[in-house]
Parts: C-alpha cells; structure tokens; sequence
C-alpha cells in the first residue's frame, strides 16, 4: 500500500463503500458522508487527493472545494456528480476542482484518474527548478520559483492545474498544442478526461491574466489546431 491517503466525500453509502474497495487496496481511505464532515478531516489528515460529491447534505461540495481552495490550492480535487450538462461541469471546475466525473462512472474510472492526478503531481514536484527565473510580460509577471503570478503588482491566485497548465504554455511559448496534447501534459497519458476540462481551465486562466478574456493577449486559440502562449506586442 502507498503512503498516500485519500478522501472521499459521498453521501451515498453503496458508492461511497464501492470507491473504498478499488482504492484501498493501493491508497489509505478516508470516508465521510457531508461537508462539514469533509472539512473536519481535511484539516486533520491532510489528504494527498479528495474525490468530493456535489450534492451532499448540508454544505454541498461546491462550497466544500471554494472552502479547501481558500487555504489550500495544491491537493487534487475530482468532482464525483449526477449533473452533466455542460455547465454543472464549468460550475464545478470554477470552483477550484481539477476534475470532473459523472455517475454513473466505471470504478476502474476512478482508480485510473486517481492514479493520474497523483502521478501528476509527483512529476511536478520532481521538475521543480530552483534556477528558474521570473518571466513578465508586459504587466504580467510569473515567477517560475514559487509558483505565484501578478498583474500589475496585484496576485492573481490560480488553482493547481491552472497554474500547471499556464507553466506548461509559457516554457514551450510560441507552440501550438491540441486539447489532446494538453490534457495529456497536465492531467495524466490515461486519456480518460475530455475536451471540456481543458477548455474550461483555458477559459479560467484567460478570465484571471487577461485585462479583455474575450480578446486575449497571452493565450492565444489557433483555429483548428489548439492553444499556444504568444503574447500581443
């Protein structure tokens, strides 16, 4: 078993006990059944990953995760939800999630996108580069160090995939890279996400960097072909 611990926060016992039994065999189980439960012991036993359903009772997980991200921004975050329409996903993601599952999901699902999301995060940490330096761009200044970004001397807060996926763009600027080829960077090779996230985290970053999101200056779409950063001069 892996050192790493995990907590799932679901209200419905028979899926709550169904994701323990994939995942305990790698990973220590933490369960809890509503919000406020959920924040108790992710204050108490920090865990490495939280699978967190939305509709709980009490304080519902939209809440929970704006509550985590407001002093942690760093742990993983999957959204466990019933709801699929386009924006429920959008909903959940601005929130602070990394991810996003419907149900009725697969189990080996879950497994996988825990898998990956931790390994992610290993990666990240290993890449870590003190020599590093601080990149700015006209009014925006991203230090590549400690991970923080400011527009015009103010701190932007970004999430843990934002601020990936921003680094990621601007050490191979001037590159074009599709959806595929972004979500395969940032959240893992097991391809078991979709187009929606990524759009959804580009669409977050350009809302905090950008002064016009809908005409941005650092992000820039290429038709047909995905994403690069290329800032305006």
């Amino acid at each position: 078993m892996r050192n790493e611990k995990i907590l799932i926060v679901e209200d419905d016992a028979e899926i709550r006990h169904l994701i323990q039994l994939y995942l305990e065999k790698e990973y220590q189980v933490i369960m809890k059944d509503n919000g406020k439960k959920a924040l108790e012991a992710f204050k108490l036993d920090s865990p490495d990953l939280i699978l967190l359903d939305i509709l709980l009772p009490g304080k519902d997980g939209l809440k929970v995760c704006r509550e985590i991200r407001t002093f942690n921004v760093d742990v993983p975050i999957i959204f466990l939800s019933s709801r699929r329409e386009y924006e429920d996903r959008i909903f959940g993601l601005e929130a602070g999630a990394d991810d996003y599952i419907t149900k009725p999901f697969d189990p080996g699902e879950i497994l996988a996108r825990v898998r990956a999301h931790l390994r992610r995060k290993e990666i990240a940490a290993r890449r870590f580069d003190a020599n590093q330096t601080i990149r700015r761009f006209g009014d925006l200044e991203i230090n590549m160090d400690n991970y923080t970004v400011h527009r015009s001397g103010e701190p932007i807060q970004l999430y843990t995939k934002e601020m990936q996926l921003l680094l990621f763009l601007v050490k191979n600027s001037n590159q074009v890279f599709s959806i595929d080829q972004l979500y395969d960077q940032i959240w893992g090779e097991d391809k078991l996400g979709d187009y929606k996230t990524v759009k959804v985290h580009i669409s977050n970053l350009r809302r905090k960097i950008e002064k016009l999101p809908e005409n941005p200056s650092f992000i820039q779409t290429i038709r047909g072909f995905g994403y690069k950063f290329s800032p305006k001069n």
